[in-house]
């Protein structure tokens, strides 16, 4: 890789490793058509640029108690960056939350969340949400199914 541009070669390494975090370097080797020393070379230096920033598994709400998803929109009482800073702290800390944005138009955040149920969302308002510093208005939506998901963006 130089200066930062990615060739096709890159770009296939990324494609398959954002499909399959778990392939190994030798099977990785093959799919791209590479020999394993100069993939495992492309492969450190594309998690050294940055390109690559980690590895995760993909886990299941369902199983694992938490089915439901809610998408829920926030404004902050005051726009300041003390009143921001300690909003997102916060937030970062809930396991609930999944994903969480600062927006600008009309709602200054925007939150994805994993409950089990209207009974468990409830409880995160209640005993989370609005005890975050600032809070002045939220609404939110329950997504009925995922129609997409991806780990990663596309190449």
């Amino acid at each position: 890789m130089r200066d930062g541009e990615l060739d096709e070669i890159d770009r296939r390494i990324l494609r398959t490793l954002s499909r399959d975090g778990r392939i190994s370097n030798q099977k990785l080797a093959e799919t791209v058509n590479l020999s394993p020393t100069p993939c495992w070379n492309r492969v450190r230096a594309l998690e050294e640029s940055g390109h690559i920033s980690g590895y995760a598994a993909v886990l299941d709400q369902r199983t694992l108690g938490v089915p439901d998803t809610v998408i829920i929109e926030v404004t902050v009482d005051r726009h300041d960056d003390d009143i921001f800073q300690r909003f997102s702290d916060a937030l970062a800390e809930l396991p609930e939350v999944m994903e969480a944005y600062l927006l600008s138009g009309e709602y200054d955040y925007l939150i994805k969340v994993a409950v089990a149920g209207t009974e468990g969302y409830e409880r995160f308002l209640r005993q989370k949400l609005y005890r975050l510093p600032g809070v002045r208005h939220t609404r939110s939506t329950f997504t009925l199914r995922c129609l997409k998901r991806m780990p990663s963006v596309s190449l």
